[in-house]
């Protein structure tokens, strides 16, 4: 089994490094948006803080599954 980092937690260190924010700050910005359907929150990251698709979905993706584990 290897022990590499999976998606979409693999798109962070690309994240953090292209858009200057900690990926801790992104999952505070989507928790505290009054939106709380996926894909409503990835088009939000798409036009409010211009991330491309794939980044806003793995970091919509990610904190929604942490969440749904609390």
């Amino acid at each position: 089994m290897s022990a590499e980092v999976k998606a979409p937690a693999s798109y962070f260190p690309s994240i953090e490094k292209k858009y200057g924010r900690p990926i801790t700050e992104w999952k505070d910005l989507i928790r505290s948006s009054p939106l709380t359907k996926h894909m409503e929150l990835v088009n939000w990251l798409k036009s409010e803080h211009g991330l491309g698709h794939g980044h806003a979905n793995a970091l919509v993706a990610h904190t929604l599954a942490e969440d749904s584990g609390r």
